[in-house]
């Protein structure tokens, strides 16, 4: 389905409510699977969390996640840990071509049984699962945050526990920090000192029996802040439901925004995002987005609607997404009349003052780039090609897009 989105006009005023996070939401679902006396409210809706629940729930040998990336780096861990049970790990074509093997290594170096059905460091997997008992292994610090989680998830079921040493300079800690304080709150003794994270072996009577409620998802608010940035003076959304002290690392927003005069306020468990002041041409958009690379796609297109020059660091993980992201931001805009340099971990947008009108946006199988380019309807009419990918995190995207003024027909 391809939608044509109208120039767009919207509501002075409006409120979104935003499903939980897909990023706590999958860490919760699969530390209920280990210990099922935990509750969780306020689960993501998005297609992810929903294969996660179905495969966490499956009693097939063959388990597909399509093109869940996150669900694919937990379940390798979580059937690693089923004793007696053998089962195949697939997923979609891209994530055929997604690499697995630095996780897989580790789990084999702690005893897992995880084989490579087609080829070496690249699902699908065949993973026999068995008792894991030794506690110690080491990865480099740069890798995707999710191997780390990953290991972290299954670590308090492990017989002796789990000693993880990360090498070199970390990155994603925020995405660190969300799985041990999820740990923390269900009773999972942590420690995360220097480079080393130590999490200590727990039965299963020991863990708490919590009622966890998830946050709201950051990155899916990060469409808003591009949408209030885009818009007029005075124009302010509500979003529900956030906390000012995230776990989440694209909590960034707040203060990343600033430079694109949108402000924050937090009240009664909600944000309001206002556009309280007009941008200077001249400024330049600098961050690193080491710890929050999910928002580059929506920072990029908010700069180059408002005609800024912008430049990115931290982006490494982008190339190995449900696409090449950086190539295909670069793509993109390159159609709509902007011009983009990349590297392998950084993007560079010159400032541009014209938009091209009607363009069709290609999407890539990846549900941020349809989101993320949306908000430039507000500029220019343009068309979103394969809009019912944003359902892989945020399924009711274009409807909540509706309910505040914008216009489109496919």
């Amino acid at each position: 389905m391809n939608l044509h989105l109208k120039k767009a006009t919207i509501n002075q005023q409006s409120t979104i409510q935003i499903t939980g996070s897909k990023s706590e939401s999958n860490r919760l679902l699969l530390l209920q699977a280990l210990f099922p006396e935990i509750g969780i409210e306020n689960v993501s809706n998005s297609d992810d969390s929903q294969l996660m629940t179905k495969a966490l729930a499956s009693k097939s040998e063959l388990i597909d996640i399509h093109h869940a990336g996150t669900a694919m780096r937990f379940l390798t861990a979580f059937f690693a840990t089923q004793e007696g049970r053998t089962i195949e790990l697939t997923g979609s074509k891209r994530m055929k071509e997604r690499p697995i093997k630095i996780l897989v290594d580790a789990l084999n170096q702690l005893g897992a049984k995880i084989s490579y059905k087609e080829n070496d460091g690249f699902p699908p997997l065949i993973i026999e699962g068995t008792k894991l008992t030794k506690n110690e292994v080491a990865l480099e610090a740069n890798v995707s945050s999710q191997y780390i989680s990953a290991l972290l998830l299954i670590a308090s079921t492990l017989e002796n526990g789990l000693e993880l040493t990360l090498k070199g300079k970390i990155t994603s800690v925020p995405y660190i920090n969300m799985t041990l304080s999820l740990l923390n709150e269900i009773g999972v003794e942590t420690k995360f000192e220097n480079n080393t994270i130590s999490v200590i072996a727990n039965s299963k009577k020991e863990i708490a029996k919590n009622q966890v409620t998830v946050e709201s998802d950051w990155s899916s608010a990060s469409y808003y802040y591009s949408i209030v940035a885009l818009s007029d003076l005075g124009t302010s959304i509500t979003l529900s439901a956030y906390k000012e002290n995230s776990l989440q690392g694209d909590s960034a927003l707040a203060k990343i925004y600033k430079a694109f005069g949108v402000e924050t306020t937090f009240k009664n468990h909600s944000i309001i995002l206002r556009k309280s002041k007009t941008i200077n041409q001249d400024i330049k958009i600098n961050f690193d987005l080491a710890n929050a690379p999910d928002i580059a796609q929506t920072i990029t297109v908010s700069a180059f609607g408002l005609g800024l020059e912008c430049h990115l660091t931290g982006l490494h993980t982008l190339k190995i997404k449900e696409t090449d992201r950086l190539e295909a931001l670069k793509t993109e805009i390159e159609k709509l009349g902007g011009s983009v340099q990349i590297t392998k971990d950084s993007l560079s947008l010159s400032a541009s003052h014209k938009i091209n009108k009607n363009i069709a946006i290609a999407t890539y199988n990846d549900h941020r780039m349809a989101m993320a380019f949306a908000p430039l309807a507000i500029k220019v009419p343009l068309e979103i090609e394969d809009a019912g990918v944003v359902s892989k995190s945020y399924p009711t995207f274009w409807d909540d897009l509706k309910a505040i003024g914008f216009e489109f027909n496919a």
